[in-house]
């Protein structure tokens, strides 16, 4: 089936199996690997992405369904060399070890802040319920949450000043 798919505001027309999973589309397909593969099952997150403005496990997702619509991924959270206040929150705060969950909670964390500029703890744990680390244990992910939405916070009080 032919789709066409705007990823990361870049258009995309591709001939596709019906039956292609949008994570191989992003990563086999446009060779944007920065959206991890994982479990298969929704059960881990990692692939995290947004369709249109809305997180969703892109291992459950036919890229047939992402026809005509917007694709976010971490590739397009950073602006040249500044990172998003997500990407630096995690790296203040120290909220990865091993890497491989880090796209997906980037993707979450962002539209998280992007809904709720100060979130609670419970909030956070909340909008990440959905997502598997195994070696961090979630406290240095939630400090990085909060450490971005600081950043945030003082970035529009900088620009208002």
């Amino acid at each position: 089936m032919e789709i066409t798919v705007t990823v990361n505001g870049t258009g995309y027309t591709r001939d596709v199996e019906p039956r292609l999973l949008l994570v191989h589309f992003l990563r086999d397909t446009l060779g944007l690997t920065g959206t991890h593969w994982g479990c298969d099952t929704s059960n881990c997150g990692v692939c995290v992405a947004w369709l249109d403005e809305t997180p969703v496990k892109t291992c459950t997702v036919l890229a047939v369904m992402a026809d005509g619509h917007r694709v976010r991924t971490v590739e397009d959270l950073a602006t040249g060399d500044t990172l998003d206040p997500v990407q630096q929150g995690f790296s203040d705060r120290h909220g990865l070890q091993c890497g491989f969950c880090t796209p997906g909670m980037l993707m979450t964390a962002r539209r998280l802040l992007d809904d709720d500029p100060d979130p609670s703890e419970a909030t956070i744990r909340e909008a990440i319920s959905g997502q598997i680390c195994r070696c961090t244990g979630y406290e240095n992910i939630v400090r990085s949450v909060r450490a971005a939405a600081e950043i945030e916070r003082t970035a529009d009080q900088e620009a208002r000043a």
